[in-house]
């Protein structure tokens, strides 16, 4: 049953996750009843220790959490377990049975209530094991499904992020962008970020369970069941009613794949951040087919806040959370590298402007030996050259392996570029990657 996630003694709480590779993470399919098995997760589930004082904590941020948003269901369940473990049965039954009327299709919270029920009588020992069904087998994968997400939501909640903790991803958000999306796929979960100055870290602003691809790993080939990872941009807004029930309220396509993932081979499309089929409120961790998947009541909550063609969603493995300082010495250090070739590219030394480019550079149909003699073609044509650049959003990628072709530090710049020389003006929006190599950073793709 669920609440034998949690565990309870008299001073010592534990969510007790065995060290054990879980067999076959199943779910049921939205939209149908039958039970389908997803990847084995080969990862092995830690145990996570809580004292008393840290499920009052629990239960106070769920409280404050509840006082800002009424319909925050994920805060309701969690501030019910909290209120069960620490011995107030009836409050924790009283409010995970408001829950479950208010969010009829929370099948999680209804398994709860069932939990604390059973324990009142103590006739099992845990949920589906009364013998009540020939397909007992069908009923464990099911709740096994509804067991793992409440191991993430409870986990992803047990020790908030720390203030002074900022996602290295979110270098620098042009002031045209309001909101970036940041999802963790290991702890599933999509945090939201507001923009706040041109100078300072962006602001957490909220945070969701979501549901990621049956199988672990990136993405690479269409069919794989994966969840891309890189920066990625919302392209577009399709409503309900154009949509198969299976999406939910809406769905937000985004550009995978992108120009890199293009380079390194893979394929596939139709990655979308979208909701969920209404009659379940939420899906098990491990359950799309590479889509990142909201609550629908969530979706609603972001919905305004994304401008399709502008709001980036960056999907990491896991997040990388530093201090408010290395953010400040990481951006800074890309700054100056953009800034230099700016003013190399602006000096007319072309052997200068050159050297900013790596030896794998590629451009639509050039590598880096053909770009330089489309450019030192170009130089013997210019008397001046003025560059500027604005609206400079960046975003460190998300760790790729050997495999994946790109290993180590690497940044997205996307920026408006205005050009003038003696014989060319012109205004285009462009995208280059950076790629840290030996200490320096070189520019691995240049293009619109």
């Amino acid at each position: 049953m669920v609440m034998a996630v949690v565990t309870q003694s008299q001073t010592v709480s534990s969510i007790v996750q065995p060290n054990i590779t879980q067999a076959k993470l199943t779910q049921t399919k939205p939209g149908t009843s039958q039970a389908v098995d997803a990847n084995v997760v080969e990862t092995e589930l830690p145990k996570i220790d809580l004292t008393t004082s840290a499920l009052h904590e629990l239960k106070q941020r769920m409280e404050a959490r509840v006082s800002k948003d009424k319909d925050d269901y994920e805060a309701y369940l969690l501030k019910g377990m909290a209120s069960y473990q620490l011995g107030d049965t009836q409050l924790a039954f009283n409010e995970i049975s408001q829950l479950s009327e208010r969010a009829p299709q929370f099948h999680l919270a209804h398994l709860l209530r069932a939990d604390i029920l059973a324990t009142r009588t103590n006739v099992m020992s845990d949920i589906g094991m009364l013998g009540l069904s020939a397909d007992q087998e069908a009923i464990n994968k099911q709740v096994n499904a509804l067991r793992n997400e409440a191991r993430m939501r409870i986990q992803a909640n047990l020790n908030p992020i720390s203030e002074d903790k900022v996602p290295l991803q979110l270098l620098n958000l042009s002031p045209t962008i309001d909101t970036a999306l940041l999802v963790d796929k290991m702890n599933h979960r999509l945090y939201v970020f507001k923009r706040e100055n041109s100078n300072s870290p962006a602001r957490l602003v909220k945070d969701f369970y979501i549901s990621t691809g049956q199988n672990t790993g990136n993405k690479v080939t269409e069919g794989d069941l994966k969840t891309p990872e890189g920066v990625y941009f919302i392209t577009s807004w399709i409503p309900d009613g154009e949509l198969p029930e299976k999406y939910g309220v809406g769905a937000f396509p985004t550009d995978y794949p992108n120009v890199l993932d293009r380079k390194l081979g893979k394929t596939g499309d139709g990655i979308w951040l979208h909701g969920t089929d209404r009659i379940y409120y939420s899906r098990p961790p491990l359950d799309s087919e590479g889509c990142v998947v909201l609550a629908n009541p969530d979706l609603k909550k972001i919905q305004q806040l994304i401008t399709p063609g502008k709001t980036p969603i960056v999907i990491a493995d896991k997040i990388k959370w530093v201090s408010v300082t290395e953010w400040h010495k990481m951006r800074a250090e890309v700054l100056k590298s953009i800034e230099r070739w700016r003013l190399d590219w602006e000096s007319l030394n072309v052997q200068k402007y050159l050297s900013h480019y790596g030896e794998e550079f590629w451009s639509g149909r050039h590598n880096q030996r053909s770009w330089a003699q489309h450019k030192k073609r170009i130089s013997k044509q210019k008397t001046f050259q003025k560059v500027t650049l604005s609206d400079l959003s960046l975003y460190y990628y998300p760790q790729l392996n050997e495999a994946e072709g790109h290993s180590g530090n690497m940044v997205l710049a996307r920026f408006t570029q205005k050009y003038r020389s003696n014989n060319y003006n012109g205004e285009i929006s462009k995208r280059i990657y950076l790629a840290k190599k030996s200490g320096t950073w070189k520019i691995l793709y240049e293009g619109r």
